[in-house]
């Protein structure tokens, strides 16, 4: 379920955060490694998202806003293939992936978090990701397999984990974790399918305000690398405002807006849809 935003008044307010790429709104969909097309879900005669067609190119963080109820996460599972499409694709590098199922997705690429932890609270950390990385790369971890296969999992399993910042943490069980270590957990687990396109729904919600920074730091580097790119959902508008390279907008299950934050936070009808016609 999408969560409220704060007002826009408040975001223009902010200190200029953001360390973009410097990418321009207008490219063209062949630089798209992500691009969704007309995409629809009906219910009904109800349009929970409404013919929405977005571009996340290499490198980019796009982040996604709107109202409660605006469709956001609606958009996140028809993208990730937890529901069925109405109308509309999805082109993950080019490819139509419209009709595959999620795990198939997630194998071409296409990696994705969700609002409520999940993670396996019994085990270690490490040994969470130990499992996702094998889960990646298949296989299981049988008598036979050779001895190195054993040390090249555990390997990238404490890669990903040093990566999120969870480097000391991996003999902890998971589910002793803080709920920002848990997020992080959640964010290393993702990084272990190796996904090229990262969708993060609300990684901030149910996080201590003093652990919001840190959170912060490590979703910026997950596009330090220019082969992937980021699509997130937030409703804390000083963090989004932050890492976004481009901001799209989300009002009742369509697209209202796309374009830099700026731009965006200047717009009259997005205001409008968040504060009304008296701002």
């Amino acid at each position: 379920m999408d969560h409220p935003s704060p007002g826009l008044a408040e975001a223009v307010s902010l200190p200029e955060q953001r360390q973009g790429h410097g990418l321009g709104p207008a490219e063209t969909q062949d630089e798209a490694v992500l691009a969704t097309e007309g995409l629809t879900w009906r219910i009904g005669e109800v349009a929970i998202v409404d013919g929405v067609s977005l571009r996340l190119r290499a490198g980019e963080f796009l982040g996604v806003i709107g109202p409660n109820g605006a469709g956001k996460t609606s958009l996140f599972n028809l993208i990730s293939g937890l529901r069925a499409v109405t109308a509309g694709r999805v082109l993950l590098h080019g490819a139509d992936i419209t009709a595959l199922p999620p795990h198939r997705r997630a194998r071409r690429g296409l990696g994705r978090t969700f609002q409520s932890s999940s993670v396996f609270g019994g085990l270690s950390v490490r040994e969470n990701v130990r499992l996702a990385v094998q889960a990646q790369r298949g296989g299981s971890m049988a008598l036979w397999r050779r001895a190195s296969a054993y040390r090249e999992v555990a390997e990238r399993a404490d890669e990903c984990l040093a990566t999120v910042g969870l480097a000391g943490r991996g003999e902890v069980l998971a589910g002793t974790l803080a709920h920002g270590e848990k997020r992080k957990l959640e964010i290393a687990l993702l990084l272990a399918g190796e996904p090229s396109v990262l969708l993060l729904d609300e990684p901030m919600a149910g996080v201590s305000a003093e652990d919001v920074p840190e959170l912060v730091e490590v979703i910026r580097g997950l596009t330090a690398h220019s082969d992937r790119s980021v699509l997130m959902v937030e409703h804390h508008m000083d963090v989004i405002l932050g890492l976004a390279d481009r901001l799209a907008v989300m009002h009742h299950g369509a697209l209202l807006a796309c374009d830099t934050p700026d731009a965006v936070m200047a717009d009259a009808t997005v205001q409008e849809a968040y504060l009304g016609e008296g701002l």
